[in-house]
């Protein structure tokens, strides 16, 4: 029997490889959003202050918070995941396309809710797929092959972006994202349904056991969510981290943006290409070696880039120095993105719950990011960006001292180690 699963996990494998490589280069861009590069575009065409811009970008987080937790319950419930996914990839195009055309503070903000909202299925969509269909002994490595593709596909649209915005100007942006969204709407089509265990794509399989894990193919209940102790460790720790990291980007976006204006987001670009560049490779060490180092080390090392990262930008406003500094953010966030699907696929093991635990981890990091954008920003406004950058790398020195003392390791010790389940289940 076991050999059967294996045989047939393989198989499902091989029909999926392609057509996830194609997806995730191709949601690349999508899943993130406008981004920093909404911050360009509002601080150099339509003249807002930095305080302005962060809010606007912190009620896209917020949409996107509200919808992060339910979009995982979904994906957990529903066996229509190519669906999903295709809904929400039109719902950013049309978005994206409407934005050069609003100028309104709250249409703004309301074009971007919908969009951040819509993204909100991708992520946990994309994983409980790959879990479902490579399986979990083949989980951990698919994962960094996914956020290799993920992080090459950045890395074209940056590039694609910051050659069409100098020649065309910022708004051009807006709609190299909807050609993605709509572009990914054919690789969710080339997935074959049957492929997928849906049961295993939320987090059931044939070795679940102990008092979180469901022998009988029925998921537990959502309570797990809340009295699972380390999965509640690793959501903190992951809003300390994006409270530190997600303003950084914007942050350097605006002062290459105001030293030039005509190459602000070419610049931005630039940045953004630097640290995909460098996430591909970190995403790849990730999915070869979490089996074999552990999860904490590699978590505990992106965690601590972060402070030095924000200390660097303090020390020029040079345009090649920013860009430079950059690159450190394809080690915190390549080993960040990789390492988050594979700890929660721990913690949630024989629970059914996987994709729900993954929305509610995002949810708390969105939480993070919406107060890093809203710090950030009146931090420039009252005390200038060196404060703001040292400010966000202290929050981040924090986060990595929360995770090293207080976060278990959490990979699994062999396939036969059933005890291991009883660090992903509560108490009793």
């Amino acid at each position: 029997m076991e050999q059967a699963r294996l045989s047939g996990n393989n198989d499902r494998a091989a029909r999926l490889r392609r057509p996830l490589d194609a997806l995730n280069f191709l949601l690349a861009d999508v899943r993130g959003g406008l981004g920093p590069y909404l911050a360009v575009y509002l601080l150099v065409e339509r003249r807002w202050d930095e305080a302005s811009i962060g809010v606007v970008m912190s009620i896209a987080t917020a949409a996107e918070i509200v919808a992060q937790t339910p979009a995982g319950a979904l994906v957990d419930a529903l066996r229509a995941k190519r669906v999903l996914m295709a809904a929400a990839a039109l719902a950013v195009t049309a978005a994206s396309l409407a934005l050069p055309w609003l100028s309104a503070f709250w249409t703004v903000a309301t074009s971007q809710g919908i969009a951040h909202a819509a993204s909100a299925l991708f992520g946990p969509a994309i994983a409980a797929m790959t879990l479902g269909g490579v399986g979990r002994l083949a989980f951990s490595q698919r994962i960094g092959r996914n956020e290799s593709f993920n992080h090459a596909g950045n890395a074209f649209a940056a590039v694609t972006a910051g050659a069409s915005a100098y020649m065309w100007g910022p708004t051009v942006v807006f709609y190299l994202l909807a050609a993605m969204a709509l572009a990914s709407l054919v690789s969710v089509l080339r997935i074959p349904g049957d492929a997928i265990d849906h049961d295993l794509a939320r987090g059931l399989d044939d070795t679940s056991s102990g008092r979180g894990g469901s022998t009988d193919h029925q998921p537990s209940g959502f309570q797990v969510l809340v009295t699972c102790r380390p999965l509640l460790i690793f959501a903190v720790c992951a809003v300390l981290f994006h409270l530190a990291n997600a303003a950084m980007l914007p942050l350097v976006g605006e002062k290459l943006a105001l030293q030039d204006k005509n190459l602000g987001t070419t610049l931005m670009s630039a940045c953004i290409v630097a640290a995909q560049i460098v996430m591909v490779p970190m995403a790849m060490l990730v999915g070869a070696k979490a089996d074999r180092w552990g999860r904490k080390p590699l978590f505990l090392s992106g965690f601590l880039i972060l402070p030095i990262r924000g200390a660097l930008y303090t020390f020029s406003d040079n345009s090649y120095w920013l860009v430079g500094v950059q690159l450190l953010d394809g080690i915190g966030a390549g080993i960040y993105g990789a390492i988050f699907p594979i700890v929660v696929a721990d913690l949630m093991r024989g629970t059914g719950r996987f994709n729900v635990a993954q929305g509610a981890i995002i949810t708390a990091q969105g939480v993070g990011a919406a107060l890093s954008t809203t710090l950030a920003g009146l931090l420039v406004v009252h005390a200038g960006y060196s404060a703001a950058f040292i400010t966000l790398g202290g929050v981040a020195a924090v986060g990595a001292v929360v995770f090293l003392f207080a976060m278990p390791e959490t990979r699994e010790r062999g396939l036969g180690d059933r005890g291991r389940h009883q660090l992903a289940v509560p108490d009793a």
